[in-house]
């Protein structure tokens, strides 16, 4: 038995034994959660249920293609309702603002949890994860009844990438997930305004140019475009770049610039004072 094989083993192993009362897996749609609400819905059958947030702060599309993929694993969806913009501490949008998002989504969870009548929440951190700025995972330690089963058994995003392909999962390769609040530097305020300019922004990108990693960040309304970088050259075409800065500046930005060194995970971090 291989090492990822083996890993396996021991997942479906902890899945079986935490998970044996019933289990509710925070479910986004990514490439986490999707494997780990899969790999449970294969161990616990019945006893394994996923748990979308509706929320401001991530696109309706997203909520889409997550029940689109829950229904295509065959475990059964739920739709609880969050609201991060009526904390004032997240909406202040501190270099912990994860943390207040994070906390809120957990204890919607946990109480969706018990009234079902299921004892535990998986959710997805996985190994890599912690390498980065990752204020949340607080929330998650602070939570009782919440485990991370990547984390416990030491998965990396590679390795659960290489299980989506082995279980035939239509997101093995789907970009990182991040949501709207993360387009807005820290400590600039996060207004239901601003989350859906940028929503709307990603949305007119998309329909004209074909790019899978996307983000627009909100600089006071200065607008700048990520992509990864073997994207880029698809912006180098004068007519998508006119179009590309009529749409941005209809929807209320100021400026619109184009990030030469593209989509890099945690940039707002260079907005925070040393």
């Amino acid at each position: 038995m291989g090492e990822l094989e083996n890993k396996l083993a021991k997942l479906k192993a902890f899945i079986s034994d935490i998970g044996k009362d019933g289990v509710v897996v925070a479910f986004s749609g990514g490439v986490d959660s999707s494997t780990l609400a899969a790999v449970s819905h294969q161990v616990l059958g019945g006893k394994a249920i996923a748990v979308i947030a509706k929320s401001p702060t991530y696109t309706s599309e997203e909520l889409s293609d997550a029940k689109k993929i829950a229904e295509a694993i065959g475990i059964k969806i739920f739709i609880i309702e969050t609201n991060e913009l009526a904390n004032p501490d997240f909406v202040k949008n501190p270099e912990n603002r994860c943390y207040f998002c994070k906390k809120e989504l957990l204890q919607n969870l946990t109480s969706f949890t018990h009234t079902f009548g299921f004892k535990v929440v998986f959710e997805g951190t996985n190994a890599s994860d912690l390498v980065e700025h990752r204020p949340g995972f607080k929330a998650i330690e602070e939570t009782k009844d919440v485990y991370s089963p990547w984390i416990t058994i030491g998965f990396t995003k590679s390795e659960i990438r290489q299980i989506a392909k082995q279980l035939k999962l239509s997101i093995a390769d789907k970009p990182s997930l991040a949501c709207l609040a993360s387009r807005i530097p820290y400590n600039q305020k996060i207004t239901n305004e601003k989350l859906q300019r940028i929503e709307e922004a990603e949305r007119a990108i998309r329909r004209i140019v074909k790019v899978k990693q996307l983000r627009v960040r909100d600089h006071n309304g200065l607008a700048r475009i990520e992509v990864d970088r073997d994207e880029r050259e698809l912006f180098c075409d004068i007519t998508v770049l006119d179009k590309v800065v009529s749409l941005l500046k209809g929807l209320g930005f100021k400026y619109v610039t184009f990030d030469l060194e593209g989509y890099m995970s945690g940039s707002m971090l260079k907005t925070i004072e040393p």
